[in-house]
């Protein structure tokens, strides 16, 4: 069994469980803010979400303060700033600490196992560059760069990609990403 479903997690009205609850499923793993410029993703997430959750992905929110305290909420908040603004159905988790000082198990295991966001090829990448310190958005420092970075785990709590947070989760190379790996079975 991977090491990943092992890691406990709470989710957001405050049941603690682990990954293990979500073996054999793909998962779509992304720290989520709602303040944040990349907060309209969630509309995004949602159509991922309800485009391939009968074919076995879940989306899995993980609400984070780190970039600029754009996730002030509590996780009542939070819920119900998803539902009603972006209609989200997916897991959403309590607020957790993605990179620094007590950062989250979950998050050291996937930036350990993942060091590095994929980079696209051709894309623009200005805006993420004047927010982000450089050895972030390139992944040299292999913390979270930023709020909606994106981890595909696939059925057996492998992590087999890792997405910055500049692609939207509709793009393309998002999607034949996900699509691979549903079809494994």
């Amino acid at each position: 069994m991977s090491e990943l479903y092992s890691i406990p997690i709470e989710r957001a009205d405050g049941a603690r469980t682990t990954l293990g609850e979500f073996q054999g499923k793909v998962l779509f793993i992304v720290n989520v803010a709602s303040k944040c410029g990349l907060t309209p993703q969630y509309d995004g997430l949602e159509k991922i979400h309800e485009r391939y959750a009968a074919q076995g992905l879940l989306v899995l929110g993980f609400p984070a303060n780190e970039f600029g305290a754009q996730e002030p909420g509590t996780d009542a908040e939070i819920q119900q700033f998803c539902r009603l603004n972006f209609g989200v159905e997916f897991p959403m988790f309590a607020k957790l600490v993605v990179k620094g000082s007590g950062q989250h198990p979950l998050y050291a295991y996937l930036t350990r196992v993942f060091p590095r966001a994929t980079r696209k090829r051709g894309a623009a990448r200005k805006v993420l560059r004047k927010l982000i310190h450089p050895k972030s958005f390139t992944g040299e420092s292999g913390e979270i760069a930023w709020n909606f970075e994106k981890f595909l785990i696939d059925r057996k709590g492998r992590v087999v990609a890792r997405f910055p947070p500049d692609i939207v989760p509709e793009d393309p190379w998002i999607t034949e990403t996900i699509e691979s790996e549903l079809a494994k079975v």
